[in-house]
């Protein structure tokens, strides 16, 4: 994933959730994928899929059972 499509990614991100505060961060052995944020804290991670020719990005969260309580 290159800068590029990160920027347009994250820019969806913020439009579809209204949020600006979320950001893609890139890994730094990992090329085909990015750590999601809302400003400090990490919430998932953006993979690249390209099979079948086609590109597309998956945004994969976890809920922890701790995060529901209060």
């Amino acid at each position: 994933m290159n800068k590029t499509e990160m920027t347009k990614v994250e820019g969806y991100l913020r439009r579809t959730f209204s949020n600006h505060s979320i950001r893609l961060v890139g890994r730094p052995k990992k090329t085909d994928s990015a750590e999601v944020y809302i400003g400090e804290e990490f919430v998932g991670v953006l993979s690249v899929d390209d099979e079948d020719g086609d590109r597309s990005f998956n945004f994969s969260m976890a809920i922890l059972d701790t995060d529901l309580e209060g």
